[in-house]
């Protein structure tokens, strides 16, 4: 049955390493290379869009033809005079990365200050995707516009998918990180935490314990991703599931791993496969993308659906 995802968040100009010292320029950021990666192996009568905030200089030009390009609808996308896109740097270090950041007037900041334009993309889409970075970069009213759109949208029978995707640097109060994301996850139906995370900035002392917290919120189905050890799904009122990782030979760059995991999961669950089915294909996907330079890996690169 056609339908259609609306993925929401920041897209930014990314500056990864390249031969010669040089520096390769792309387009990267964690709810986009979601989107990107759903496109992939989405079913073709489903539409994947972006809802966000660019400039109207060259840059954001470039990069909403870089998502047409890619098949991403941008038509949820504003455009706003005298703001631009942010701006990251990959470095990396034995496949390990960490980022430098540019983005102190990116137009994303923006994406939910017109509620009207908000409301009308999540009407318009069945499956809603955000993270804890969405939550992040936004100024707290406009969280809640956000948030209040996204609970709507629940209550419709929406199916809203939330990485909490952590990330201390962007708050600039650690409780009120944890209010937010616990805001964000009460508004969803699917929530995808990475444990390690979970464990750190919430004292979840085990998966159970992880699964525990986010279904007492109301989240119905969980995915709790656990890098090298493989993810647990808890669905419903079914046993908890676990589905082991990938292997991989060789880490080259873990950019998007987990980015790459949600949007082959999210696209083979519309698809009719059972959540193990979806888990499995995107752990391979994850697995293919760590193994190359970039958020975003070509399709020839990754395995098949």
């Amino acid at each position: 049955m056609a339908g259609k995802m609306l993925a929401i968040g920041e897209c930014m100009v990314e500056l990864m390493q390249a031969e010669g010292g040089l520096l390769r320029k792309g387009y990267a950021g964690d709810t986009f290379n979601a989107a990107y990666y759903a496109r992939l192996f989405m079913p073709a009568d489903w539409t994947v869009a972006y809802c966000s905030a660019v400039g109207t200089d060259t840059v954001s030009d470039e990069m909403l033809a870089f998502m047409a390009e890619k098949a991403i609808d941008t038509s949820a996308v504003r455009r706003i005079e005298n703001r631009s896109a942010g701006l990251y740097m990959i470095h990396l270090k034995d496949g390990e990365r960490s980022f430098s950041y540019w983005r102190s007037h990116s137009a994303a900041k923006l994406l939910a200050d017109d509620a009207e334009h908000l409301r009308r993309a999540i009407e318009a889409s069945d499956l809603i995707l955000f993270s804890g970075i969405t939550l992040a970069i936004l100024a707290p009213d406009a969280v809640e516009t956000l948030l209040s759109e996204l609970r709507r949208a629940k209550a419709a029978g929406k199916t809203v998918v939330f990485d909490p995707n952590i990330r201390p640097r962007l708050w600039d109060d650690a409780e009120r990180m944890r209010r937010t994301l616990t805001d964000g996850a009460r508004a969803a139906t699917l929530v995808m935490p990475s444990f390690d995370d979970e464990m750190t900035h919430f004292g979840d002392a085990s998966i159970d314990a992880t699964i525990a917290r986010y279904k007492s919120l109301g989240a119905t189905n969980l995915v709790v991703k656990d890098g090298e050890k493989g993810v647990t799904l808890a669905f419903g009122d079914a046993p908890v599931e676990h589905v082991p990782a990938t292997p991989v030979e060789r880490v080259v760059d873990t950019t998007s791993a987990g980015d790459s995991f949600n949007g082959a999961f999210v696209s083979r669950l519309v698809a009719g496969d059972k959540p193990a089915q979806a888990a499995a294909l995107a752990a391979s996907v994850a697995a293919g993308v760590i193994g190359h330079h970039g958020a975003l890996v070509a399709r020839e690169k990754l395995p098949a659906a």
